[in-house]
């Protein structure tokens, strides 16, 4: 399978999420040979989250920045396992997650996965999560398929 692109329309074929908690808004690069997947995030004032984290100073919460990295993760067993495509991921863990800057309104968030692994319905992949060259997060995450 070649290197590909996945729109809106096709990450919302795919992610059972929705609004407020779709945090994936296209992918820019999924290579299933070379088990990496890049997407971006475009956070906006907009975001629900910041009416109250924190209304004079809005930053977004680490565990959203989680959300994120865990639906990337999703996005590639999905696209790159034909028989995944229905299944339902769920996060079971989150193992060496680092938070490193703040994320603003404003930011374009790129976040990487790669290296995924499967032990049975288990699954893990390194991700990290950028803001221009700085790495804002990063974080080993567990995914169980059901």
């Amino acid at each position: 399978m070649s290197v590909r692109e996945l729109g809106p329309k096709e990450i919302m074929e795919l992610l059972p999420h929705r609004f407020p908690f779709l945090m994936v808004d296209r992918v820019v690069e999924l290579d299933c040979e070379r088990q990496y997947i890049r997407a971006i995030k475009n956070v906006t004032h907009n975001e629900p989250y910041f009416q109250g984290h924190f209304p004079e100073n809005p930053i977004m919460p680490g565990v959203m920045l989680a959300e994120a990295m865990a639906q990337v993760g999703a996005l590639f067993m999905k696209s790159c396992v034909p028989e995944y495509r229905e299944k339902l991921f769920v996060l079971a863990g989150l193992d060496k997650v680092r938070f490193r800057q703040p994320v603003f309104p404003g930011d374009t968030l790129v976040i990487e996965a790669q290296g995924f692994k499967q032990k049975g319905h288990i699954l893990k992949t390194s991700v990290r999560v950028m803001v221009g060259d700085k790495v804002v997060a990063e974080a080993e995450i567990t995914a169980a398929m059901r």
